[in-house]
């Protein structure tokens, strides 16, 4: 029987979403690009795994530690640029090569440093996005709103799992110096295989939450985020921001665009993206997403009442991306689906939404 290492399973999975989440973004090669990059990243180390624990290939090594030298700096600078708002790389990002071209000289001049810097840069990166993550989906400000939920919990995966990765390592040199070794290869072949997998599925679903074409969210997002209002309360900034960014809902059918996100938001009001999003935590207690997915759902609930539309053309009508986060963001708001909705409005026994 043919022996096939659960890498290259892990491989083709991801080159699966990988080809899929390509000819989606094809018109919309800058939105994803980056975690379309990584993502290839994690498929080449996964066929690398499996070819030194499965096979016994230890030429591949330098190549295996290289590519671990890149990740944690390209998932940085990738969800990073999901959380500023001008987006893109500029030349100062490439101090962020520096862990791998590190590791590449290591490799031939002391190659027992060659761990510590990986470790390094798998705690300093990993808690990096762990520390970026304390800002909520609304930090994501150029993630589309329709899935900053789901960005924003890849991000905090990604985070922690570069984090459990360097502590992995840790134990696996413990076990070296005490043990001899003896478990070393089995848990480097399982873990990295896990890391991989794990790291793959986050950069998988921020690509199909940023994609165009999206068509069914990830498990795991079924629920919306509850955000806390401020202790503070609203100041009068607060106030005016809140009323302008009203009257533009109101005035402007700004959530009918599928693609709007907080960067843009924040344009229009001519105010930083933080100041919007404390603005509408503090007025109105909820997340911009959440406050832009009610606004959708109000504008839904016209259209059932006033039309015969479709509600899947309704959905992408009120600037719904995907029908499951229509009808998720609908029983929110509602309590009940929107088919069932148009029914009981029709029937006269709802008087307001």
């Amino acid at each position: 029987m043919i022996f096939v290492p659960l890498s290259f399973l892990v491989s083709l999975y991801l080159l699966v979403f990988l080809v899929r989440l390509a000819w989606q973004g094809r018109g919309n090669s800058g939105g994803n690009g980056l975690f379309l990059l990584l993502l290839s990243v994690h498929i080449v180390q996964s066929l690398l795994v499996g070819l030194r624990w499965g096979y016994g290939v230890t030429a591949i090594l330098p190549l295996l530690s290289t590519l671990a030298g890149l990740v944690p700096p390209l998932s940085w600078l990738a969800f990073r640029d999901l959380a500023q708002e001008r987006r893109g790389l500029t030349w100062r990002d490439a101090v962020h090569l520096l862990p791998m071209l590190l590791v590449l000289v290591l490799l031939f001049v002391w190659r027992s440093g060659v761990d510590i810097v990986i470790v390094a840069t798998f705690v300093g990166y990993g808690g990096a996005l762990l520390w970026l993550s304390r800002l909520g989906p609304d930090g994501l400000v150029a993630s589309r709103l329709d899935g900053s939920l789901r960005s924003w919990r890849a991000l905090q995966l990604t985070g922690a799992v570069l984090v459990g990765s360097a502590l992995v390592d840790v134990l696996i040199s413990l076990d070296m110096l005490v043990g001899g070794g003896r478990h070393s290869p089995a848990v480097v072949s399982v873990a990295t295989t896990i890391v991989l997998l794990l790291l793959g599925i986050a950069a998988v679903a921020v690509g199909q939450a940023e994609s165009e074409d999206d068509e069914e969210e990830a498990a795991g997002s079924a629920t919306a985020a509850v955000v806390a209002p401020e202790s503070t309360g609203p100041s009068d900034q607060d106030q005016k921001l809140a009323g302008e960014l009203d009257r533009l809902m109101a005035e402007r059918r700004l959530y009918a665009d599928a693609g709007l996100n907080l960067s843009r938001l924040a344009r229009r009001l001519g105010s930083p993206a933080r100041a919007v999003s404390h603005a509408v935590n503090r007025v109105h207690g909820m997340s911009v997403s959440q406050y832009v997915n009610e606004r959708r759902v109000a504008d839904a609930c016209r259209l059932l009442s006033a039309t015969d539309m479709p509600v899947t053309r309704v959905a992408y009508e009120a600037g719904f991306m995907t029908k499951s986060n229509f009808n998720r963001e609908f029983l929110r708001v509602t309590g009940m689906n929107p088919s069932d909705w148009r029914k009981v409005k029709a029937s006269g026994q709802m008087t307001s939404v």
